[in-house]
């Protein structure tokens, strides 16, 4: 990767890391209380911290676990940008949620956070007695980059057949890092995603070109995509990645995968965090919904 494409990608996470920890105040959910601790986990990419959000309500089983993974262009490490949903997930979906803190480019490039994802995930799956989840019951989700990390999980994991999640939750993904940002379109003059900012994060994310079409990093560029469990597509219209998102979503169902997609009308990438509020709060109640009943 050229210096100057590393300089750059440093000067995007002072820029965003903050702004990126800012959740519209009215989609906070500030009267669901917090019940966190911390966890690590040793991967073959080294430690990786974890917040473990458990369920307000007790049981006499074992709750489901939810991996969830932060967005960020996989360079802006701040999974507690994404507080809110697990919060909520953890409250009304009933299962333990655990927010993966994953190392981010250009200190630490593909495939990095991919073995991390999946190591983390497949420690879940394996370690539910001592953790305090039943890890038989698993999901996994994430927003932007971390659905993209989602999307390579649920592939190591059908190839490996090491776990299979119930459902997989790709929200505003990027899918396809070949394809020219500029050609990404979007219905509205100004998207939040420019192809300046697009450029900067794969070249930091994928600094050879040869890797950006391999499947764990272009899983819109896959043909073989039968065999992956379940999935929710969110995309947002006005968002430039929504046409891959559309895309992946019908050809998982063409695959034979089951599939719901939900297009959220007037909408950009990020809504679930910057709002509009009414969509925001639809879009994560339909993240609970249907985590609630694949897990059940």
């Amino acid at each position: 990767m050229p210096f100057s494409s590393g300089i750059k990608a440093r000067a995007i996470q002072l820029l965003l890391g903050r702004v990126m920890s800012r959740v519209h105040e009215d989609l906070r959910f500030t009267d669901i209380p917090a019940r966190t601790e911390t966890l690590r986990v040793d991967t073959g990419a080294g430690p990786v911290t974890c917040t473990v959000y458990r369920p307000s309500a007790t049981t006499d089983t074992p709750a489901p676990v939810y991996v969830n993974f932060h967005g960020g262009g996989f360079v802006v490490a701040r999974s507690q940008q994404d507080d809110h949903i697990c919060r909520c997930i953890a409250a009304t979906a009933g299962c333990v949620v655990i927010n993966v803190d994953y190392a981010v480019a250009p200190q630490r490039p593909y495939p990095a956070a991919v073995t991390q994802a999946y190591d983390v995930t497949r420690w879940v799956a394996e370690n539910g007695a001592a953790g305090g989840w039943d890890g038989s019951r698993l999901a996994v989700g994430g927003h932007s980059a971390g659905a993209n990390l989602t999307a390579a999980v649920c592939r190591l994991a059908r190839e490996r057949g090491t776990f299979r999640p119930r459902l997989q939750i790709l929200d505003s993904a990027p899918l396809d890092q070949v394809a020219d940002p500029a050609g990404k379109p979007s219905p509205v003059a100004k998207p939040l995603l420019t192809p300046q900012l697009m450029r900067i994060f794969t070249a930091a994310y994928v600094p050879d070109p040869a890797d950006r079409a391999h499947p764990l990093v272009s899983p819109a560029l896959a043909d073989d995509l039968a065999g992956l469990p379940p999935a929710l597509v969110i995309t947002a219209e006005n968002d430039r990645l929504r046409e891959e998102g559309d895309a992946y979503a019908k050809a998982l169902e063409a695959a034979g995968v089951p599939v719901t997609h939900r297009v959220f009308e007037g909408v950009d990438h990020y809504f679930t965090h910057t709002g509009p509020v009414p969509a925001g709060k639809e879009a994560i109640d339909l993240m609970a919904t249907a985590l609630r009943d694949a897990l059940r």
